[in-house]
């Protein structure tokens, strides 16, 4: 399939309603929206299956749909860490920067260096990056990633912890409780951080360790 087909089929599909539902969820990106719903995209790569050349041409357009059908369509092994970084510098909503880090980046080999990268990183989504990456790699139990490399992580969470902005302070609880719920261990340290990040008794630090601490005290968590 052509990138012309892919935009076309996109525009058809497409309504005001879903483009309006999606503003109501803070989806706002600066490209152009034409309202195709997740579930549309998804049928639609399952007809193309895994094509990163057009998955690399759709990222370049302005268009919101083209970004995300990019991240599913799109191999990891195809991509190098430059292409990592256009892509993730690009973000400009929460659900094209979570859905790349869920469908493409959690299975690149150098998602745990770009979730260290990316925390240096000062433009909200592509600060994000690194913590839903971060959600991504601790959710995913069928990788081997070990104890000590998440709990690299927890220092990033603390100093990221201030951040006011929504979409910041959001994907660092995320990162944190689904860290926690990896194992017991994990939780047990994640708890400790939760704690600790509480008592910076910032607006952002308050609700991070709050949130994290009300879902990980539960053992019924981990699974």
């Amino acid at each position: 399939m052509k990138q012309a087909e892919v935009i076309k089929f996109l525009k058809k599909k497409g309504t005001r309603k879903n483009a309006s539902g999606m503003a109501r969820f803070g989806i706002r990106p600066k490209t152009k929206v034409y309202g195709v719903s997740v579930t549309t995209l998804r049928l639609l790569a399952k007809t193309i299956g895994k094509d990163t050349r057009l998955a690399k041409q759709l990222y370049q357009s302005k268009v919101h749909e083209c970004r995300l059908l990019a991240s599913i369509i799109a191999d990891a092994r195809e991509l190098n860490g430059k292409e990592m970084d256009v892509w993730a510098r690009d973000f400009d909503s929460w659900d094209i920067c979570d859905l790349t880090c869920m469908n493409v980046f959690r299975y690149h080999p150098l998602a745990l260096q770009k979730c260290l990268a990316w925390s240096r990183e000062e433009r909200e989504y592509y600060k994000r990056a690194s913590f839903a990456l971060m959600a991504a790699l601790a959710s995913d139990k069928k990788n081997k990633i070990s104890n000590e490399e998440f709990e690299k992580f927890f220092p990033l969470l603390v100093k990221n912890a201030n951040d006011e902005r929504n979409y910041v302070k959001k994907a660092v609880s995320w990162a944190l409780r689904q860290i926690g719920k990896r194992n017991e261990s994990l939780r047990q340290e994640a708890m400790a951080v939760a704690a600790s990040i509480i008592k910076l008794n910032t607006p952002s630090a308050r609700f991070i360790g709050g949130d994290a601490l009300r879902e990980l005290r539960s053992k019924g968590q981990i699974k």
